[in-house]
């Protein structure tokens, strides 16, 4: 059986172009998120604010992001993407969040084989109510819950590319000890 994160390659044109794997599809109330030792997807919870996720959420396989899960994507597309579907993606942008006290970063991607996405270059590029309302979603999700976030500004696709590098680096030495 293939292990979403560690037998999927996150592809050659990384960190600009790459593979994500879904795990929650755009309109979904269910956060599932990858289960490490199987590479299947659980369910973590439902949402409890009355929020869903406005883009299709996955990550880049073979990434291990600073809060020890693999790296978030946001990937922009027209249509709700089915759970551990690969999408080829392009970053465009980057959010940070704070979370439990350390840095979450998101990806904001488009899916390179979807027409009203794919000729987006930059985040700033998109209408501005676009990254206001995926702003507002990561200020509000986790709220019900009594958790807070704090969720910084959209930044550039370039301040992206260093964070992608630094996850594929940081798994990438993980890998070699063993994890």
């Amino acid at each position: 059986m293939t292990h979403a994160w560690h037998d999927v390659t996150p592809g050659a044109q990384a960190p600009y172009t790459f593979m994500t794997v879904i795990e929650i599809p755009k309109g979904s109330k269910v956060k599932y998120e990858l289960d490490k030792g199987t590479g299947l997807l659980k369910m973590d919870r439902m949402l409890y604010s009355a929020v869903h996720y406005p883009t299709s959420y996955g990550f880049i396989p073979q990434t291990l992001a600073e809060d020890d899960d693999p790296l978030d994507v946001l990937v922009l597309c027209q249509e709700a993407v089915s759970p551990l579907t690969l999408v080829e993606s392009r970053a465009i942008g980057l959010m940070t969040m704070i979370d439990s006290g350390k840095p979450d970063h998101k990806i904001l991607a488009v899916a390179t084989h979807d027409p009203e996405y794919n000729s987006f270059n930059e985040a700033m590029e998109l209408p501005q109510h676009r990254l206001s309302m995926l702003r507002r979603f990561f200020q509000d999700y986790k709220l019900l819950e009594g958790k807070a976030v704090e969720v910084d500004e959209f930044q550039p696709a370039s301040e992206a590319y260093p964070v992608i590098e630094d996850a594929l680096a940081r798994y990438s030495t993980q890998r070699r000890r063993g994890f």
